[in-house]
């Protein structure tokens, strides 16, 4: 098994038994503009604290897989610039490298399970891209939560994806995709994207039973929790869709594809929504890290019966 450098925080939990939520870095690097970056993540572990259990933020430092971050590397994070983004395919490169690297949806689900942690809050997993049936532009997340034991509690896909043809591929793959408290599948930003969700459940102990189910059937992989945005905080989806045409088009026009299609797009549409975007984001990732704690504590709870 692979050295894991555990923050102070996060040594003690995993000592005293204590519900832990992982949290990926990407979104200090290259998810939101400076100093932004560094309050939201910050605010994010602070909720979590809040909710009694205790933030792991995961990143690769030097070619040490971090989890859990100290206040001083955080900070140093946030301020870095040509920070790697590590998925899958490259998370072993930069660490046999000694790089440093901020870690995707589906690099923080490897190093969360490699450190014992059963529940990882994001804002959005990755999906498949608009034009993929020629593109075949389709995220590692799938795949990732195919074949790793890892509850992610995201806003559904991110909006500028193709939801139905995400939807199709998780099914393909047997990801159980659970609306949480609705029938619909959220849209990012929307609270609905229009398209009914496989699975719903209602409380972070129904969710619990699920995930500790699929270990004792000896499945493979994790489960999409899909929290929808809180109303106050969302952007109707009608007001989107021909922004995210525009910027989808923009981005054909200029022939932008694979890994920057997605920062391109969500310029875009921060410059679009004059900011709305970045802040209805925030708050989903927020919501995210409270219901993920919920469920961390009810994995424990049903685990010590």
């Amino acid at each position: 098994m692979i050295d894991i450098t555990y923050s102070a925080e996060v040594a003690a939990a995993k000592s005293w038994g204590k519900p832990i939520v992982a949290l990926e870095s990407t979104i200090i690097t290259h998810g939101m503009p400076a100093p932004r970056n560094l309050e939201v993540a910050c605010a994010v572990e602070d909720i979590i604290r809040a909710e009694g259990a205790v933030p792991a933020t995961i990143a690769v430092l030097d070619g040490r897989l971090h989890v859990g971050l100290e206040p001083a590397q955080l900070d140093t994070l946030g301020h870095a610039t040509d920070v790697a983004k590590l998925s899958r395919a490259d998370l072993a490169v930069c660490l046999a490298n000694g790089g440093t690297g901020a870690t995707t949806v589906a690099a923080t689900m490897i190093a969360a399970r490699a450190a014992g942690i059963a529940v990882f809050a994001t804002g959005g997993i990755g999906g498949v891209h608009k034009g993929a049936e020629t593109s075949f532009d389709i995220s590692a997340d799938l795949r990732e939560l195919a074949q790793t034991p890892v509850t992610v509690v995201a806003a559904g896909a991110k909006a500028i994806l193709d939801l139905p043809k995400t939807l199709e591929v998780l099914e393909t793959y047997g990801v159980p995709v659970i609306a949480y408290g609705q029938d619909d599948f959220p849209a990012f930003w929307s609270p609905s994207s229009g398209l009914p969700a496989p699975l719903r459940m209602d409380t972070p102990e129904a969710i619990a039973r699920a995930h500790l189910m699929r270990g004792a059937l000896g499945l493979p992989g994790g489960q999409l929790v899909a929290n929808p945005i809180p109303a106050a905080d969302a952007i109707p989806a009608d007001t989107l869709a021909p922004i995210i045409a525009r910027a989808q088009a923009e981005a054909d026009a200029q022939g932008i594809t694979a890994k920057a299609v997605t920062p391109f797009l969500l310029q875009r549409i921060f410059e679009a929504t004059s900011g709305q975007s970045l802040e209805a984001n925030i708050a989903l990732v927020a919501n995210n890290a409270r219901l993920a704690a919920g469920i961390a504590h009810a994995i424990g709870n049903q685990t010590a019966k």
